[in-house]
């Protein structure tokens, strides 16, 4: 609260002084990281897509029209995605002067319709504009008409003033980390030395903030954990080309974040599906551990953040053992989330499994842009590969991020002669129904051998409801329930099957779908515990597919 007031009272102070406003930018700058030239393709028919989730954003002139700025429709998450411009870069991909000009005039509309919306100011959003507008400056406004850019960097030094001004940001996620990267970005192209170094005595500790002692970045998502690693470049690269020594805390956390984002990422080149995380291109991901300058491979696990990764030969296993982040009730301007858990899902113990290029078991992805009913049907326990319990999240899913929660989370790994073993377990339903999670996996040393046991332990005298142990698989598999119903057969694109064997359960293939790349059909295996039973057994068996009789040749 006194924080709050605080911030306030720095901004209305900072608005208070004059500033000096250039033409343009006192140094060039270049935005790193390549757009998506099918995005900008839509942005020029008038869609804008953020993580899977399309709605219209037109200029005024676009067909005649009326634009779409003032409607203000569409998500937080979504609206500040447009509000922040790094769509840009997707403009910029496609290289064309109809992608340049639609890029001014959606700029222009909003300097007009849109910038005074409370969201527009958020600090995390208003960081990210800034960021966007000075890294596509030549692409968006060095050609352009006088007043268009006056009107470009009067607004930029506006917001600025207002981001430097409230640091450190409030918001307990990677957006404070935007807002002060925008805040050093605006400080070197306005030459505003006072600025830069209030926004370099603050790195530090948001460093220490935004990133657990392991690498992992605290909101606990592949995808959040890439975007940082590019923030913690970006302003690496800002500080080098002001000639500002960057504290020493910025080469550590680069360090450590680049080895703990290879960890959640498939041999396919793309990320693991947790926590509001979509599969990304593979060749970005590369580019930004290329930037990042950091050969670390990747880590057997993240103590503090909660991943553990299994693997052997070929096969991968990727498990969300961690509590989930930390939590704020309050909400940003325009109801933007401030705690570290606004995109996180109730998916505590669930795995993700490939082999080879080809993923096998998988979550089913996110749409954290979309309006609350499907975003939430994503971040479901059911959603994801683990057990369910009496249809029941282990999580309680709230729009800002999660309600009652999974507090404890206890993991303990073992290794011998190749093979590994995982046992963890989570207290989400322990509260409400008395029990206990807990997962056992094995992987053999040959990688053709996944085991698992998913019991539910009870902390009380209490009796078991129905539960269910759910295995999402991969748009590219196929699945054959078996004739004795105990078992599925999988067959990967490759070629190599694996069977899914079930002791004390009754197996179903149900529908499923997979967001997180295009959205697509997909199929998952259901065990559905035999009444008052509280645990059941399972395997993922590697067999052959080419000799006669096909994988029942290696039955057990």
């Amino acid at each position: 609260m006194i924080g709050g007031v605080l911030r306030g009272a720095r901004r209305i102070l900072a608005n208070l002084k004059p500033i000096k406003v250039p033409d343009g930018p006192a140094r060039s700058f270049r935005d790193l990281w390549p757009g998506d030239a099918a995005r900008g393709a839509r942005l020029l028919r008038g869609e804008f897509e953020v993580m899977g989730t399309v709605r219209p954003l037109r200029p005024q002139e676009a067909e005649g029209g009326p634009g779409d700025w003032g409607g203000g429709g569409g998500s937080p998450t979504w609206r500040a995605a447009a509000h922040g411009f790094a769509w840009l870069r997707d403009l910029r991909a496609l290289g064309t002067d109809a992608a340049r000009l639609r890029g001014r005039a959606l700029t222009a509309d909003w300097l007009a319709l849109a910038s005074h919306e409370a969201l527009a100011e958020a600090p995390e959003v208003a960081g990210a504009r800034i960021s966007a507008w000075l890294g596509h400056w030549d692409f968006l406004a060095a050609t352009a008409e006088d007043g268009f850019r006056k009107q470009l960097m009067q607004r930029l030094a506006q917001d600025a003033r207002g981001v430097v001004a409230g640091l450190p940001a409030e918001a307990a996620h990677r957006g404070a980390l935007v807002a002060l990267k925008g805040g050093m970005a605006a400080a070197v192209a306005l030459e505003e030395e006072t600025w830069l170094a209030r926004c370099v005595r603050f790195l530090p500790q948001e460093l220490e903030r935004q990133f657990n002692p392991d690498g992992g970045h605290v909101e606990r998502s592949p995808g959040a954990q890439l975007q940082a690693l590019q923030d913690l470049i970006e302003i690496r690269n800002l500080l080098h080309g002001a000639g500002i020594e960057a504290p020493p805390q910025l080469a550590g956390t680069l360090d450590r974040a680049a080895p703990a984002l290879r960890l959640l990422r498939h041999a396919d080149g793309g990320l693991a599906s947790f926590n509001g995380t979509r599969e990304e291109q593979a060749a970005i991901i590369d580019l930004v551990l290329t930037q990042g300058q950091s050969r670390g491979r990747a880590p057997s696990h993240l103590p503090e953040t909660g991943f553990q990764r299994l693997t052997a030969s070929r096969t991968l296993v990727i498990v969300d053992c961690g509590a989930p982040p930390a939590a704020r009730r309050d909400a940003a301007p325009g109801g933007l989330p401030r705690g570290a858990d606004r995109h996180a899902h109730a998916g505590t113990l669930a795995f993700e499994m490939s082999v080879g290029r080809d993923r096998l078991i998988v979550n089913c992805g996110a749409a954290p842009a979309a309006e609350g009913e499907w975003r939430d049907a994503l971040r479901a326990t059911a959603a994801h590969s683990t057990l369910v319990l009496a249809d029941t999240n282990s999580s309680e899913l709230k729009p800002e991020g999660l309600g009652r929660r999974v507090e404890q989370v206890e993991a303990d790994r073992q290794e011998a002669n190749g093979a590994q073993w995982l046992e963890a377990s989570h207290d989400g339903w322990v509260r409400q129904f008395g029990l206990r999670h807990r997962r056992r996996l094995y992987l053999s040393e040959s990688g053709d051998d996944l085991r698992g046991e998913d019991v539910l332990e009870a902390e009380r005298d209490v009796s078991v409801p129905g539960f269910a142990v759910r295995f999402h698989l991969h748009p590219a598999v196929v699945a054959s329930l078996q004739q004795d119903e105990q078992g599925v057969l999988l067959r990967l694109p490759s070629g190599v099957g694996w069977r899914l064997r079930v002791k004390g359960a009754r197996v179903a293939i149900e529908e499923s779908i997979y967001l997180a790349a295009e959205p697509r059909r997909s199929q998952q295996v259901a065990l559905y515990a035999e009444p008052g039973a509280n645990s059941l057994q399972w395997a993922i068996v590697r067999v052959s597919m080419g000799q006669p009789g096909g994988a029942e040749a290696e039955e057990e």
